[in-house]
């Protein structure tokens, strides 16, 4: 049966990949991304998209209004987008932190404040967080502001899940190890990540339509290195 899908992060990396996945497969698709050009070239009947940028008021408006006009209702929400700034703590200003904050948390927050009154039993929140954001997990010099913002989705989830029990709808959260990415690339050059965009792209469209039948208000990490 076909799912509407909204998925934020889309014009490059493992959101472009899951926005091919879910058309493909013939759920409809809502690509939000601050490019929407790398989408809307691929001209697929069963996916909009349109600019969109977190920390924008107005934007918001428009996903409500879309859904409004015309779907009625949302089966999956995919938060994908992330902000990374790899600096030393030293030199990192209120302005860095606030920049990937109001991405990975306050645009996560925003984005399922607005999307779940159009949500019903059986719906799907998941957020894309970070080994990173795990506690006891690895950490990595320079990416305080990442992977701080990405330990707060964590929190988050479990809150929302709790919160929202009676309504059927489930919040689960994927900490991904390294995965071959522009993202990636940009904050270690010359790293080469064991997995694909493409390859976890496949894990989180799985696990996006059929991980609430098994997980509410959950962590689960992604990743293939030990520890």
């Amino acid at each position: 049966m076909s799912k509407n899908v909204i998925i934020t992060g889309t014009s490059r990396g493992i959101g472009f990949e899951l926005v091919k996945l879910f058309a493909q497969a013939g759920h409809q698709v809502l690509a939000l991304s601050r490019n929407e050009k790398p989408v809307s070239n691929l001209k697929l009947n069963n996916v909009s998209s349109f600019a969109f940028n977190l920390n924008n008021a107005d934007n918001y408006k428009a996903v409500e209004t879309y859904i409004s006009k015309n779907w009625k209702h949302v089966d999956i929400v995919i938060n994908n987008a992330g902000a990374l700034i790899n600096k030393p703590f030293s030199k990192t200003t209120i302005s860095d932190f606030e920049t990937v904050y109001k991405t990975n948390v306050f645009g996560v927050a925003e984005l399922t404040r607005v999307v779940l009154p159009y949500m019903k039993k059986a719906s799907h929140v998941v957020t894309i967080s970070s080994m990173g954001g795990v506690q006891g997990s690895v950490k990595f010099p320079g990416l305080a502001a990442y992977s701080s913002s990405k330990a707060a989705v964590v929190t988050l989830t479990e809150l929302l899940a709790e919160e929202y029990k009676e309504s059927g709808i489930s919040f689960n959260v994927l900490a991904l190890g390294a995965v071959q990415t522009e993202m990636l690339d940009e904050a270690f050059p010359g790293y080469q990540a064991p997995l694909t965009a493409l390859e976890m792209a496949q894990y989180i469209f799985d696990f996006s339509l059929n991980g609430n039948k098994y997980y509410n208000g959950k962590l689960l990490q992604v990743s293939n290195s030990t520890p």
